[in-house]
């Protein structure tokens, strides 16, 4: 039980003093780039599906 309490203490010392947390203005910076980033994702994944199903409903019309 000591190791624990001891672990406990331990982290709480840890994320207080020793992590630097973000401001609000970087925490909204970093979460518009990653707003865009998933938006260019999606936008390119939506794009090669896209190529795909034109490719395959080719050769099933060229097969059938």
């Amino acid at each position: 039980m000591k190791k624990i309490i001891t672990y406990i203490k331990e982290s709480y010392n840890e994320l207080v003093y020793k992590v630097s947390w973000p401001t609000r203005a970087e925490l909204s910076n970093s979460a518009v780039v990653v707003m865009f980033a998933s938006l260019i994702i999606a936008a390119l994944i939506f794009v090669v599906d896209g190529a795909f199903e034109a490719v395959m409903r080719f050769f099933y019309n060229q097969i059938f």
